[in-house]
């Protein structure tokens, strides 16, 4: 079905509007960078051996939820399309089946989580990191499921131009993580000192007061009340239906293994760092987990832009509009890496003493944001490029264009320097950055391909 063609705003407009829409979503990300922060700097403080843990059981926690994040993310540009044709209401209907799917999503990586702590020996995973890893992941699967359910709502709500409740619940997390890690991780108040397992369980903990906190919100806001979200949601006319599922899944699933392509590329990095010993991995987690803070502001950028092109395509604006959508992005993606390059390259040594006093991990550590400084640029090219190639729908070429910049070229390079020429983590870095220079190529290229033939991907609710 194909709305009524509108006409394309200036490009001034465009910018505006993609910064209005995308500043709520930068300010959540960096609120969940800064979970991750919060997370480090605890592990740092209460032991080397800690943060190793913690980095070790970050990694596996992550590695397999990049599937269901990523093949959520298939709901925003549905949504936006929907609203953008003015099909209002096909979007409750589709959101209650995204429901269904986050909840086997999640249930399954509990499953695969309480399996991976026996994984650590055979990957060889240093000895000392070990017990430490295996309690943050006992800790946090317990959050798995909330995490998934959370997604749905967040994307349901971006993709209705309402990216509002994304900061206000990213702070939360962070104001009720803080204190609670605190208590858990050191002992406090009568409390056992449960090191990174405690922090494990607290991160479970704020997943699932996030994940309520955003449902009572859709719930009983007046801004959804019309689209009916959790209408007669527990009766048979809303059982799980294959081909709303399936359409969410044709188009996610690619997404989720694209995500997977590049976060793996940085999980794995630091799971093979791990085997190096606590202080390469201690100081690979300082260094990774700055950068994933910088990545949070042209990570929101690209989800803006995946709505703003989804609701260009919606509206029939046509290649124009739709390239107009994605450029727009651009702009303040190139302004947002230059800033943050320039403060890894000014304030390195600075950065790194808040995490650690341990002087051998921090100058490690140190040294590793320079070569974070190096990948600002094409780490926002390649993830803006992402961002509005799902808001066409484009999904399978991308996921195999970035298996070949990660896999085929990124991490090949880095296992070769770092750990067959035994360069260590600077070898692997190097890794990433050729890894995503290529994925900027790559998917630039895409992009501009693809928007030659802007149109409306149809979406059923399977009604």
């Amino acid at each position: 079905m194909q709305a009524t063609a509108q006409p394309v705003p200036r490009f001034r407009d465009e910018v505006r509007t993609t910064a209005v829409l995308a500043a709520p979503l930068v300010v959540g990300h960096v609120s969940t960078g800064l979970i991750g922060f919060v997370d480090a700097v605890l592990a740092g403080h209460h032991g080397t051996t800690t943060l190793a843990a913690v980095s070790v059981g970050t990694a596996l926690f992550w590695l397999p939820m990049m599937i269901p994040m990523g093949t959520l993310m298939a709901l925003p540009p549905s949504v936006s399309q929907l609203a953008g044709a003015g099909r209002h209401g096909e979007i409750g209907p589709l959101f209650r089946q995204s429901l269904w799917l986050g909840a086997g999503l999640g249930l399954l990586l509990f499953a695969f989580m309480s399996l991976a702590v026996f994984a650590l020996e055979p990957m060889g995973i240093a000895p000392e990191i070990r017990p430490g890893a295996a309690d943050f992941l006992r800790g946090i699967r317990w959050g798995v499921p909330a995490l998934t359910l959370y997604y749905c709502m967040r994307y349901l709500s971006d993709g209705m131009h309402w990216t509002l409740p994304t900061m206000v619940l990213g702070f939360g997390g962070l104001l009720l993580l803080l204190p609670l890690g605190w208590v858990l991780t050191f002992g406090e108040f009568g409390f056992p000192e449960m090191g990174a397992g405690g922090l494990g369980i607290a991160s479970a903990i704020m997943l699932w007061a996030q994940m309520l906190a955003f449902a009572a919100y859709l719930a009983r806001s007046k801004r959804f009340a019309s689209l009916g979200l959790f209408v007669r949601f527990f009766t048979l006319s809303n059982r799980p239906r294959w081909a709303p599922i399936r359409g969410l899944l044709a188009t996610g699933l690619p997404i989720g293994v694209t995500v997977l392509m590049e976060g793996g590329l940085f999980i794995v990095t630091a799971l093979l760092i791990g085997r190096l010993g606590d202080v390469p991995a201690a100081a690979h987690q300082i260094a990774i987990n700055v950068a994933s803070l910088c990545f949070m502001v042209p990570f929101g950028l690209a989800e803006a832009t995946t709505v703003r092109v989804g609701h260009a395509v919606g509206q029939g604006r046509g290649s124009h509009g739709v390239r107009q959508a994605a450029f727009a992005g651009g702009v303040l993606v190139l302004a947002t890496q230059l800033t943050g390059g320039t403060i890894l390259l000014l304030g390195h040594d600075h950065i790194v003493a808040l995490y650690t006093r341990d002087a051998v991990v921090a100058a490690l550590a140190s040294s590793l944001l320079l070569y974070a400084a190096a990948f600002q640029f094409p780490d926002g090219i390649q993830v803006l490029s992402a961002g509005a190639l799902r808001g066409l729908k484009d999904t399978r070429v991308p996921m195999l264009l970035a298996a070949c910049a990660y896999w085929g070229v990124g991490m090949p390079l880095g296992a070769a320097l770092g750990l067959g020429l035994g360069w260590g983590p600077r070898g692997m870095w190097i890794g990433l950055i050729a890894g995503l220079v290529v994925a900027s190529i790559l998917l630039g290229m895409r992009f501009l391909r693809s928007s030659r033939d802007a149109r409306v991907v149809t979406v059923t609710d399977g009604a």
